[in-house]
């Protein structure tokens, strides 16, 4: 055991020398889990002492992480082959991870998988969200042997019980849900119809239900409060009001919502699709399509006992960056290995790697001299 925490101090000794260029346009406001996700990383990395960048413009990155390689993404700061060819003409030894939290079965989609693998060939190791994503990408025909499952989780310091609202007598459950995609797989069919069970006198006076984000075009609540996107602390302390944690999103990888909601120590009642169990049981009623009234019914009568469970919620983001951090460390004391185990080209293209190489220059001395040109 003791040259194993020998190992591993020397691997954390690593850190103050290590640049990690994370593949996120991150963007301010509400938006998106996998923007969370960057902006949660990033400063993790920050505070340990990491350099951090969102690009490959700089030839000393030591790691890198792949988060969107779909170029039309708004949210993707480079692809795959931007990797391969930093790896191919600027620094062969820098490690790649990819993390993967998308599919086609969460927005009905049929091209998503196979892109996704195909851009996994300039990983060293693969990161899924859920141990039900990383299932399906196996059956889907992914190679890489090197696959880590690592839940996700939100920032503790704001996504907390403090100042959550108590239930009181007589008061009326309140129901709780927030989405920035307003994608119908987000779970529209069950706020529809939660939405059309509180117009029933039964429910009017037990219930009330709060929508906040974006939602589809054309689609109206008729009895419950809808709030524009929120984030941050002004998200947190607008879930700390209710009582109860509703998500409805059908094959969803991992999602933040439910962990942001269940860290402020509200119980989930959540779809038994996708990697919604492995986050939510234990803390929550977990229902199906054919049976959500029963289930609702359910946490209206046994929802203090849902409540002290959370309590013990197992995920927060400091957990989450962690795990990154010590794959990123292990991958790092390997690099020159891993190297040499690349599926490199046997003939480098001297013309494309020239124009890669001017085309790099061309985009510093624009960046550079950009602001005095224009002054």
């Amino acid at each position: 055991m003791k040259w194993k925490n020998h190992l591993v101090y020397s691997m954390r000794c690593l850190k103050v020398y290590m640049k990690v260029s994370i593949g996120t346009n991150i963007k301010e406001g509400p938006w998106g889990g996998g923007n969370l996700f960057a902006i949660n990383f990033s400063n993790y990395l920050v505070e340990k002492g990491y350099k951090v960048v969102n690009s490959l413009e700089d030839n000393d990155i030591d790691a890198i992480l792949l988060t969107e390689p779909r170029r039309t993404s708004e949210s993707s700061a480079f692809t795959h082959i931007d990797i391969l060819k930093y790896q191919q003409f600027i620094n062969k030894n820098v490690v790649v991870v990819h993390r993967i939290n998308e599919c086609d079965e969460r927005k009905n989609t049929n091209f998503v998988n196979q892109y996704l693998i195909e851009a996994n060939s300039a990983a060293d190791a693969t990161v899924f969200v859920s141990s039900w994503l990383k299932k399906l990408f196996i059956k889907n025909g992914i190679k890489n042997k090197n696959l880590n499952v690592i839940l996700s989780g939100a920032n503790g310091k704001i996504f907390n019980p403090k100042n959550k609202a108590k239930l009181k007598n007589g008061e009326k459950l309140k129901i709780v849900t927030h989405h920035w995609g307003a994608n119908w797989y987000k779970g529209f069919d069950t706020y529809q119809e939660l939405d059309g069970l509180l117009s029933k006198p039964e429910y009017k006076d037990k219930i009330s239900f709060t929508y906040i984000g974006n939602i589809p075009k054309k689609f109206k609540f008729k009895n419950s409060k809808v709030i524009p996107p929120m984030s941050g602390k002004e998200l947190a302390d607008e879930i700390k009001k209710h009582h109860v944690y509703l998500t409805g999103s059908l094959n969803e990888p991992s999602g933040n919502h439910h962990i942001e909601a269940a860290q402020c120590g509200l119980p989930i009642l959540f779809l038994d699709s996708g990697g919604m169990p492995e986050y939510c049981d234990d803390f929550g009623i977990k229902y199906n399509t054919y049976n959500f009234e029963e289930k609702l019914n359910d946490m209206v009568k046994n929802y203090k006992t849902y409540e002290k469970k959370m309590k013990s919620y197992p995920f927060n983001s400091e957990i989450m960056c962690s795990e990154y951090e010590n794959l990123f460390l292990k991958l790092y004391s390997s690099k020159e290995r891993l190297s040499k185990n690349r599926q490199s080209p046997t003939i480098i293209n001297i013309f494309e790697k020239y124009i890669y190489l001017i085309s790099r220059k061309l985009k510093f001395y624009w960046k550079t001299y950009k602001p005095a040109i224009f002054k």
